[in-house]
């Protein structure tokens, strides 16, 4: 199995060490060959324009697609972001690829005003970012297609945990954070990845 990875900074897992980011800690507990090709800062538009070369090029049993925050910050509609996932999606598809989904997490608005950028409104990116989880999941519904739901996880997690244990400056994960993602992937791995 060879599993290729396309996506932004929560793929590339900036803000830890390579070793303890979610992909390196599913690698080495499921023992499969995974290819990181995420990019600080990217936009689904920029998945799009590399997935040729970086994912269909590199023939990989599946791919893992996660995008879509950079957009929203971005002021880019959501309809371009939904647009460029579908065709992510569709183009792995066709080339016999296994596509799975990443549902990104949550932004912490506290911490994020103080480490990022203090006249966006966090609020309202979070509101959009529901908008897009919700759009994907009906998305991989209709495709029979695997997600993978951070959002949903973190959501959970801040019931109960406060958001300095799980992030390190509200839009980045924490090393507790790397762990939580890399366990709900290795928990879901039967279905995920078909073993």
């Amino acid at each position: 199995m060879k599993l290729l990875c396309i996506g932004d900074s929560l793929t590339t897992g900036f803000g830890v060490f390579k070793e303890d980011s979610w992909l390196s800690i599913v690698e080495n507990s499921l023992k499969i060959n995974i290819i990181n090709k995420g990019v600080n800062g990217d936009t689904t538009s920029g998945m799009l324009s590399r997935s040729y070369e970086d994912v269909i090029c590199e023939k990989p049993s599946h791919s893992f697609i996660m995008g879509g925050c950079n957009d929203i910050m971005s002021n880019r509609p959501l309809e371009m972001l939904e647009d460029n996932l579908s065709i992510l999606v569709k183009e792995a598809l066709k080339y016999n690829i296994t596509p799975i989904i990443g549902i990104e997490t949550p932004i912490i608005e506290k911490l994020a005003l103080i480490y990022w950028n203090s006249d966006s409104n966090y609020m309202l990116i979070n509101d959009k970012q529901k908008e897009c989880r919700k759009w994907i999941l009906n998305f991989c519904d209709k495709l029979n297609v695997n997600y993978v739901d951070f959002f949903k996880l973190f959501s959970d997690e801040l019931k109960n945990t406060s958001p300095e244990k799980l992030f390190i400056d509200g839009v980045h994960p924490s090393l507790t954070g790397h762990k939580l993602m890399a366990d709900l992937v290795i928990n879901n791995s039967k279905k995920l990845f078909n073993f």
